[in-house]
């Protein structure tokens, strides 16, 4: 594709996200740089760019899923080595931003973990932050430097449009959920719904009542991300017991930790649609509940826009 930008696009990735960062750049007809990614037997991390990136324009595609720490560390050291190299300017494309649930003090003497990533990763080189649905908005303005938050709702919506479900309403599984559910089922014309429920303490939620009409309708949970799948799975049966024709879900980030493909699969949920801003486990594949949809299309426009100097937020 051809670069109007005086800048010349760089793409490299790290190891939470190659598929990911490969449809990225087939989308743009760029090419993944090439550099060494390797771990010493004490397991720090080496990396190495093998080109020259003096005065270009640099993306770093790298989502801080699990194991979130290491792919934390991979990310600064990948920024730190353009920084070294004298990039143009560096843009860490971090689909998945881990510790974005730790935006805020809750106890005494707790730490705003979301906070001491965004210094990490400015301390790092890195000139400008690209994600997707952040779990928090305000994590924008833990960053002194420009932000751009995406919404795969476009992508899922289309998906969801596919379905040709009959009766279709909405779901949000709490009301901090209502505005990206509410994006969703406008543009479908369907119904929207919420799920009352009291969190009992992390990852454990109770659903208790839902708020609209889902009787005889075909439902669909829309979230942000799904961990341990207790709140969802716990949903989609207050769904049914409600009524519901059926139960699918809609989620952009499938962290899927501990105990969660499982009790998707014994769950009355007959689908979860999830994007591949995190890649699925063998076991999430093989369960055969998960479907994926890519958001390498918003990425990959995402990054032209930027490169070109063009408005991000009228992607939405």
């Amino acid at each position: 594709m051809a670069d109007p930008s005086p800048l010349e696009i760089g793409l490299y990735c790290g190891s939470a996200t190659p598929e990911l960062a490969a449809s990225v750049s087939a989308h743009l007809g760029v090419p993944l740089g090439g550099r060494l990614l390797r771990r010493f037997p004490d397991t720090e991390v080496h990396f190495q760019i093998e080109d020259s990136i003096r005065g270009k324009d640099i993306y770093i595609i790298q989502s801080t899923s699990q194991p979130v720490n290491d792919h934390i560390m991979e990310l600064l050291i990948m920024a730190d080595a353009c920084k070294r190299a004298s990039a143009g300017r560096i843009t860490a494309v971090i689909p998945y931003y881990g510790y974005a649930r730790q935006d805020r003090k809750v106890a005494p003497r707790a730490p705003i973990t979301a906070k001491l990533v965004a210094d990490l990763l400015e301390s790092s080189g890195v000139n400008r932050v690209l994600t997707m649905d952040l779990h928090a908005g305000q994590i924008q303005g833990f960053f002194d430097i420009p932000v751009d938050n995406l919404y795969a709702g476009p992508t899922l919506r289309d998906h969801i449009a596919r379905l040709e479900l009959e009766n279709l309403v909405v779901v949000s599984p709490d009301a901090g959920g209502v505005e990206r559910a509410r994006r969703i089922a406008k543009p479908l014309a369907a119904g929207l719904a919420i799920i009352d429920k009291r969190r009992s303490g992390p990852n454990q939620a109770e659903a208790l009542h839902i708020i609209g009409d889902v009787r005889d309708k075909d439902a669909v949970i829309v979230d942000d991300m799904v961990d341990t799948a207790g709140t969802l799975t716990e949903a989609a049966r207050s769904l049914m017991e409600s009524g519901a024709t059926a139960v699918h879900a809609a989620i952009t980030h499938p962290v899927l930790s501990g105990p969660a493909v499982k009790r998707i699969s014994v769950s009355p949920l007959e689908q979860v649609i999830v994007t591949d801003t995190i890649p699925l486990r063998p076991d999430a594949v093989e369960s055969g509940k998960l479907h994926v949809v890519s958001v390498a299309g918003s990425i990959g426009e995402a990054i032209r826009r930027i490169n070109n100097e063009e408005s991000v937020s009228s992607l939405f």
